[in-house]
């Protein structure tokens, strides 16, 4: 068998940082007190690490710290003589130390953070150092000297973004292009913010010194403050939306989880049809609140199983499920989903077909025992004729088959 993506990845990692560090261990560290400094500021940024399956860039400040030692040709005037491997040497050395209290609790980061970091952090180095030490540079002087360092790292900034979504497709199997795309759609945002941190630090301890560092690094912090709370407002939110969503459950009208499986579902068969993470927010969202039409109902559908009733009642209980979506303010794309779940499959969105071919296989390989799940699968297919889209249920066969076979 061919050795993975992220395995090549994390192996490269491998091989650049124990040569960086051999090399640093025979020369000896140039520079002690600057290396010092960017190894703290590092630090200090991995220990402000949030981490999270949907977060871009969790440690920014580590990031654009890293980025601007990588740069970095003079302090305070003075040329500096660190080479790439003592910058690759001090970045992994101070991001491993960082993250030892993330590791404690048991929520370290994987090793595609640190590999990717070391692959960009070298990238730099090794395009920056060279110039720098034979005065390349010197006729690039004023804005000049600041825009290409800002060239060099948006370049670096979209070499991550490809290899960040490269990793992803490895070890998910999801499609490459949307990963990319939401990738890229980070950059700049957030990476915009890392990106002009690390070219204003150098440019900036390069005059005056190791002072630079913390007075730009106050900007980056604020910001991370304020995207902490902005997560955790989306978290509450989406917290609000579930418990929302459970009220079925509690009265009995829908078996306990069914709501959460189905997002669960919904989310991996998005994911592989190639939807963005914005178009995947809102998919969960209906998922989860797909079934909250069936509190007007006098007597519940036996087990929550609205995929075998009359398409006209169907289609009554999917409008009155969108209509109490409209009235909690969650965005409306949300209630049009919810709403035409009954509609013939040719003229729905495609959230609302996954929606519609999720539920329906949840319920089916619910009743039908230790054989549901292929039972369920074979009539969906069977009913690809008139009432479920083909490409949804073939992708939800295509995720069955990825699960089990992690499993």
């Amino acid at each position: 068998m061919r050795p993975r993506l992220h395995t090549v990845v994390h192996l490269c990692a491998a091989v650049l940082a124990a040569g960086s560090f051999g090399t640093t261990l025979y020369h000896g560290v140039e520079e002690r007190g600057t290396a010092l400094a960017f190894g703290v500021l590092v630090t200090v940024g991995e220990l402000t690490r949030r981490n999270g399956t949907r977060i871009r860039e969790a440690a920014p400040l580590a990031t654009a710290g890293a980025l601007s030692y990588a740069l970095l040709g003079e302090t305070a005037g003075r040329p500096t003589h660190h080479g790439a491997a003592q910058v690759v040497t001090v970045v992994l050395a101070a991001s491993l130390l960082g993250s030892v209290p993330h590791a404690g609790r048991g929520d370290g980061p994987t090793l595609d953070a640190p590999a990717r970091r070391v692959l960009t952090v070298g990238f730099v180095a090794v395009c920056a150092q060279p110039l720098s030490h034979r005065g390349a540079l010197d006729d690039w002087g004023g804005p000049a000297h600041a825009l290409l360092l800002l060239a060099l790292l948006s370049l670096t900034a979209l070499c991550d973004a490809v290899l960040a979504a490269a990793l992803a497709h490895s070890r998910t199997g999801w499609p490459f292009p949307p990963l990319l795309r939401d990738e890229l759609r980070a950059v700049p945002g957030i990476g915009a913010a890392v990106i002009a941190t690390g070219a204003v630090m150098a440019l900036g301890t390069a005059v005056v010194g190791l002072w630079a560092l913390p007075v730009f690094s106050v900007p980056l912090l604020l910001a991370q403050l304020s995207y902490r709370r902005y997560a955790a407002v989306r978290a509450t939110y989406r917290q609000t939306i579930a418990s929302l969503a459970r009220a079925t459950e509690i009265a009995g009208y829908t078996p306990a989880g069914h709501a959460r499986r189905v997002a669960a579902l919904s989310l991996a068969v998005g994911r592989d049809l190639g939807l963005t993470e914005p178009e995947l927010t809102v998919l969960e969202y209906a998922a989860l609140m797909h079934d909250i039409g069936q509190l007007s109902l006098v007597d519940p559908v036996p087990a929550g199983a609205t995929a075998v009733l009359p398409v006209a009642e169907q289609r009554r209980i999917a409008l009155l499920g969108g209509a109490v979506v409209r009235q909690t303010g969650v965005d409306p794309r949300v209630a049009g989903i919810v709403e035409r779940q009954a509609d013939p499959h040719q003229e729905q969105p495609l959230a609302t077909r996954i929606v519609r071919v999720v539920n329906a296989y949840e319920e089916k390989s619910r009743e039908g025992g230790p054989g549901g799940p292929l039972t369920a699968l074979e009539e969906l297919r069977l009913g690809t004729a008139g009432t479920y889209a083909p490409e949804v249920v073939e992708a939800l066969a295509r995720v069955l088959a990825r699960n089990t076979g992690g499993a």
